[in-house]
């Protein structure tokens, strides 16, 4: 039997291993999807040397950046964004060949493109982390300026405190990047000038639980379009299944 799996730190209820589960289930294929909690990126030798069944897996929080080094080779978008969330494993004689993806560009611009206008040429994105790189790297691709925006300042990044109503103005897209509003604390949002966008603003969060965040909530009560991120979450399974099964 076929094995996939998901590697991270604290995993506990994940999606990607109750979507593959049923897909699996629904379309009699014979395989399993297995949480791999590692308490180190280090353990992952012993994991795939465990599993010879394992034909691929999906990387998650705070190993995305970590898993690159024990990959045979990335592809240049992966590269680029200098994360990998997916892993493909293939065996040639004896030797186990892993391949290093990234799933979370196709699926966020694939979930984003239908919603953009004319006037949507910049984008502030929230956070800069592995997801923000991966954002950063698909607004770019539709041909979006983009501005990084953090707590604190850094080269090329500005605070919260220094957006107004001219950079609402002027930044008509907003992606939520960062953990800001997610269950268990649902209350909270980004610190934005919420007052000063209008129907032409879109904002996009990554987080889907809440499936309506106060970030889109605030967005919404000026007219802004809002989104989740469990459009790109499925769009980035299918993609997985994909790159899994890619003949190249």
């Amino acid at each position: 039997m076929d094995k996939y799996g998901l590697i991270g730190l604290t995993l506990g209820h994940s999606f990607s291993q109750s979507y593959f589960n049923e897909k699996f289930e629904n379309e009699d294929i014979n395989a399993v999807y297995i949480n791999f909690e590692i308490p180190s990126i280090k353990v992952l030798p012993e994991v795939i040397a465990q599993n010879p069944e394992l034909r691929g897996f999906n990387v998650t929080i705070p190993y995305k950046q970590q898993v690159m080094n024990f990959l045979d080779s990335i592809t240049p978008e992966a590269k680029a964004i200098g994360a990998v969330n997916v892993v493909k494993i293939s065996h040639k004689g004896k030797k186990t060949v892993m391949k290093g993806y990234n799933s979370d560009v196709v699926g966020f611009t694939r979930s984003i493109e239908p919603l953009l206008e004319p006037c949507h040429k910049k984008a502030l994105i929230l956070g800069t982390g592995g997801a923000a790189k991966a954002i950063n790297y698909g607004l770019k691709s539709l041909g979006l300026e983009t501005q990084f925006v953090s707590r604190r300042k850094a080269p090329g990044v500005i605070c919260y405190d220094d957006i107004d109503s001219n950079t609402m103005k002027e930044y008509k897209v907003i992606v939520n990047c960062t953990p800001c509003g997610m269950y268990p604390k649902a209350e909270e949002c980004p610190k934005l000038p919420y007052e000063a966008m209008d129907s032409h603003t879109l904002l996009y969060d990554l987080i889907y639980n809440p499936d309506e965040t106060m970030f889109m909530k605030q967005g919404a009560k000026y007219g802004a379009t809002v989104k989740n991120g469990l459009e790109m979450l499925l769009l980035q399974a299918f993609v997985s299944w994909d790159f899994w099964h890619d003949e190249e």
